[in-house]
This record gives C-alpha cells, sequence and structure tokens, in this order.
C-alpha cells in the first residue's frame, strides 16, 4: 500500500495540490449511482473492478491493495501502475463470468460500462450482486444522460465532459474515506486539462474536420466510429475541431463512404492491445486506408494525417486529458493549426 501511494503521489504530483479534508466519511453512507441507491455499511475492502479505466481510476486513489480481480482491458495499464497491476488477478481480458467474479468474494464490484453490470448486464445486473450482499458501483459517465437499453455502446444525449470523471472520483472517494486523495487527484486533473487547452489557444483545429475510429467488426466493413456527444467529441470541441459524425450513438457503425462525403483533414486511430476484431491492429486499420478505393483519396490519407491515440483516451476516463495533448500535438504537427 505504502508503496502504491508513493508511486501515485511521484506519478500525479499531488503533493500540495489541496488541503488535506478534515471531514472523514460518516458510515452508513448512501450514495444514489446510476438512479439506485447504494448503501455502504464501512468502506469495501475487497473490489472486483470491471473496465480498465475504472481500476485506473482506483489505482490513482491508492486502492490498489484491495482489487482482488480485475476485467475488460484494452491496452496496457498506465506506466506507474505497472507493478502493482501484476500482482492483481485478471479475471478475463473481455467479459469475465458472474461466477469468477463472485468467486473472488467482493463486497463491491466497481463497473465502467452499464453493458457489464446493469439491467442488461453481460457479466451480471446489479439485483444478482446485491442478493449475494454485494454492492455495485457504475461510472457516472456510462450513465449520466446517456441510453444503454440497445445492447451496444449506448446513446448519449448530452456532450460528455470531464465532469462526470470529476464526479466519480469524488463519489470513490468519498466511499473508501480517502478523500483527501480524491480532492487532490481531480485539483491535478483538472490542472492538467487547462493546460492542455492553453496550450492549443493559438492552434484551434477551427473548425477542421476530424473522425475517429475506434475498430471494425470486418475491416473492409463499417467501421465504429465517435459520435457526436462522446469522449472524442469533448476532445474536438475542446480545441476546436468538428466531428464528421453528427448521431448520438456512442460509436455508432458508419461506412466510408459516408465518411468520405466529409472528407475529413485528419483521422485519429485507436491504438490497443485488444485483439477481438482484426482491426483493433493499427497497422491493419492504415493498411485498409491506404489500399481501399474510396479511403485512400481522402485528404487524411494522401497527406498521411493520421494521429495514434490510446484507445483509452478515446473513453470516458482519467486519460481523456492525454487525447486533448495528444490531437492537437498532431494538428501542430501537420500544419493545419490555424
Amino acid at each position: 500500500m505504502r508503496q502504491v501511494l508513493a508511486t501515485m503521489t511521484c506519478a500525479f504530483g499531488l503533493a500540495g495540490l489541496a488541503a488535506p479534508s478534515l471531514a472523514a466519511t460518516r458510515y452508513p453512507l448512501t450514495i444514489t449511482n446510476c438512479g439506485q441507491p447504494v448503501t455502504f455499511q464501512k468502506a469495501p475492502a475487497k473490489i472486483v473492478s470491471i473496465g480498465q479505466g475504472m481500476t485506473e481510476v482506483l489505482f490513482s486513489l491508492g486502492l490498489a491493495d484491495k482489487i482482488t480481480g480485475t476485467a475488460v482491458w484494452v491496452g496496457p495499464v498506465l506506466p506507474q501502475y505497472a507493478e502493482a497491476n501484476s500482482k492483481i488477478k485478471r479475471l478475463a481480458d473481455n467479459d469475465p463470468s458472474f461466477e469468477s467474479v463472485v468467486g473472488q468474494e467482493p463486497d463491491l464490484v466497481a463497473a465502467e460500462f452499464e453493458w457489464h453490470v446493469g439491467a442488461q448486464g453481460s457479466v451480471g445486473k446489479r439485483e444478482q450482486f446485491a442478493d449475494l450482499g454485494i454492492n455495485t458501483y457504475l461510472a457516472p459517465a456510462d450513465c449520466v444522460a446517456k441510453v444503454n437499453t440497445d445492447g451496444g455502446d449506448g446513446v448519449r444525449k448530452e456532450l460528455f465532459t470531464m465532469d462526470l470523471i470529476y464526479q466519480e472520483i469524488a463519489e470513490l472517494s468519498e466511499i473508501f474515506d480517502v478523500k483527501e486523495r480524491g480532492d487532490a487527484l481531480i485539483a491535478q486533473l483538472k490542472r492538467r486539462e487547462a493546460d492542455a487547452v492553453a496550450s492549443i489557444s493559438g492552434a484551434s483545429g477551427k473548425n477542421l474536420p476530424v473522425v475517429f475510429w475506434f475498430s471494425s467488426k470486418d475491416v473492409n466493413g463499417d467501421a465504429f466510429i465517435a459520435g457526436k456527444n462522446s469522449a472524442p467529441a469533448y476532445i474536438l470541441k475542446t480545441i476546436g475541431a468538428r466531428n464528421v459524425v453528427t448521431t448520438e450513438e456512442e460509436w455508432p457503425l458508419v461506412g466510408w463512404e459516408t465518411i468520405a462525403e466529409a472528407n475529413p483533414q485528419v483521422i485519429v486511430i485507436a491504438t490497443m492491445d485488444r485483439r477481438r476484431y482484426a482491426a483493433d491492429d493499427p497497422k491493419v486499420k492504415v493498411d485498409f486506408l491506404e489500399n481501399d478505393p474510396v479511403t485512400r483519396e481522402l485528404h487524411a490519407v494522401r497527406n498521411k494525417h493520421f494521429v495514434m491515440m490510446d484507445a483509452q483516451s478515446m473513453n470516458p476516463t482519467i486519460r481523456t486529458i492525454d487525447g486533448i495533448e495528444t490531437l492537437a500535438n498532431g494538428i501542430k504537427s501537420f500544419g493545419l493549426s490555424q
């Protein structure tokens, strides 16, 4: 625990960012999480974390020693948590079974996405866990102004903002009675976000058409492209660029003929270790773009305006700020800033 906290302080520069909170959590604590009241009699002692983004928030709060199992990973953990992560049981790279989660005997299951733990949970429903005396917590970013009833990535009715990540950090830090760590982490992330915005104040995308490509079920088929209210849309709004997709679906499947009509000047390509689909591989993405008769004529492809971005920066996570920095640097390097 001490080693993890020392790493967290070094990596995030938390020392001195916020004054220690004198108000300890008072139990029993009841919070409303994604429309459901959840009561904690004490700080959870054993967590199963489903979703890389959720796990990295818990690491950032110094809670690695409480995590007994994780699942749903897209790529490498943040480097400063590699050692801590190596000691935690990986239940599955993708969706774990209900039995494997319950088998860890957690008193809290924390999930990044509602499709894993929700009304139609692929891992289990919240009621199933509650029947066993196990509390559940879902990331607010996946349920506030978002509908997840179609079995896909959901429909987001309002633009994602980092305030939802700050809410998650604040609630988890209260649940675990580490509010001073949560305050410090939020302050540090807000400062990074402000610095990222300031760094591009003279180099905004200025309505530059951009497309974010996460993956495709079939390399030659429709692509999972970031929707109008997604985390990538927040990145684009922050730097003044324009999303070529206008649907409220989080990651709609879009044909390249439709994308070609918008002729994006920059294509942001997700990088990841996951290989669920062939197009998870960024090299496969680039090869397709440069050889397909439709995509090879796109302005972004002809000029090789590809920005490689960690897939986690395209999800609503603490890494979304990294995404702002990555895209801003890409636009500058292409000479497209105005």
